[in-house]
């Protein structure tokens, strides 16, 4: 028998936004802006602070949603599932491609505590398809410098953002956002939120301008879109928490050795490819495996396909 890791935060557990946030028009000060932000915020400290055994795969998940965003931003065609795709049915050795690589950037966002080395960043530049540019050598500093700020965090991160000035970097201004206000929250992981609304309302003021890190009025709009990112952030968190619910209680069914392997990566990633392999594990025995938590409602199929499929909570 292969147990679980603790679950101490069921789906009814998981915090919700206060209804008068949920029903909140777009603020018309940057104070107004920054105290919906504040709340929407508090709402989700704790539950990142908890750190649930499925909080990989919740923040995976995220990861996965702002990447369609940074992809459709950089004009590709990729969305979630081709992204997914991109990301799982390669052979071993084979390049990620150019939308796998981006989701790959936001995969390590979410996997990683917020800070980060100039190693690391020239990294992520070449993820996201850029040329490493001088200037980005001083963004590591400037975010361990967010330790010592006194501005709220999402002031913070909008002013990382805005050192990145090369318009066709935006992608990764948002990428150290997310970092910076993870850094400035003190969490001990970076949560990706900002990036899913940067084609959104939030940054768009009128039909036919959006604001961009540095422009005036960019952290007014920040603060919207975290307010706008928030609740359906907790709502999938609820549904992941719920999937892991049953995963806890199908675990002491599953008589496979290797099983606490696959749950273990489930609960992290946002989907294992259905054919995976590990030294306890055939890629039958895997099938087998997954077709079982299904039956058991403990795991997804998203592919839709009859073969080379993903399974996730």
């Amino acid at each position: 028998m292969h147990a679980l890791p603790p679950l101490p935060l069921p789906s009814s557990d998981v915090p919700v936004l206060p209804p008068w946030l949920a029903r909140q028009k777009p603020a018309g000060s940057a104070a107004e802006a920054a105290f919906a932000a504040g709340a929407a915020l508090q709402a989700l400290d704790g539950l990142v602070r908890t750190a649930p055994a499925w909080a990989g795969a919740w923040r995976q998940r995220l990861a996965l949603k702002s990447a369609a965003a940074a992809a459709r931003r950089l004009g590709r065609p990729e969305g979630q599932s081709e992204l997914r795709d991109a990301t799982h049915l390669r052979l071993r050795g084979e390049a990620l491609g150019p939308g796998g690589e981006i989701c790959e950037a936001f995969a390590r966002l979410a996997r990683r505590p917020p800070g980060l080395d100039e190693r690391e960043l020239q990294e992520i530049v070449a993820l996201l398809g850029l040329r490493w540019r001088t200037e980005f050598a001083a963004l590591p500093g400037a975010l361990a410098g967010l330790d010592k700020t006194s501005e709220p965090p999402p002031f913070a991160a909008a002013a990382l953002a805005a050192r990145v000035v090369a318009p066709e970097a935006e992608v990764l201004a948002f990428w150290l956002a997310e970092l910076g206000l993870a850094r400035a929250l003190r969490w001990p992981f970076a949560v990706p939120l900002l990036t899913a609304q940067m084609l959104g309302p939030a940054f768009r003021p009128n039909e036919t301008s959006r604001l961009r890190p540095g422009s005036p009025g960019f952290e007014r709009a920040l603060c919207g879109a975290l307010v706008a990112s928030v609740g359906p952030a907790l709502s999938l968190a609820r549904e992941i928490a719920a999937h892991a619910a049953r995963l806890a209680a199908a675990a002491p069914k599953i008589r496979v050795r290797g099983a606490g392997e696959v749950i273990a990566l489930l609960l992290n990633e946002d989907a294992v490819v259905g054919t995976l392999r590990t030294p306890t594990l055939t890629r039958w025995a895997t099938r087998r495996l997954f077709q079982r938590l299904v039956e058991f409602g403990a795991v997804r199929e998203f592919s839709g396909r009859a073969a080379f499929k993903l399974y996730g909570i």
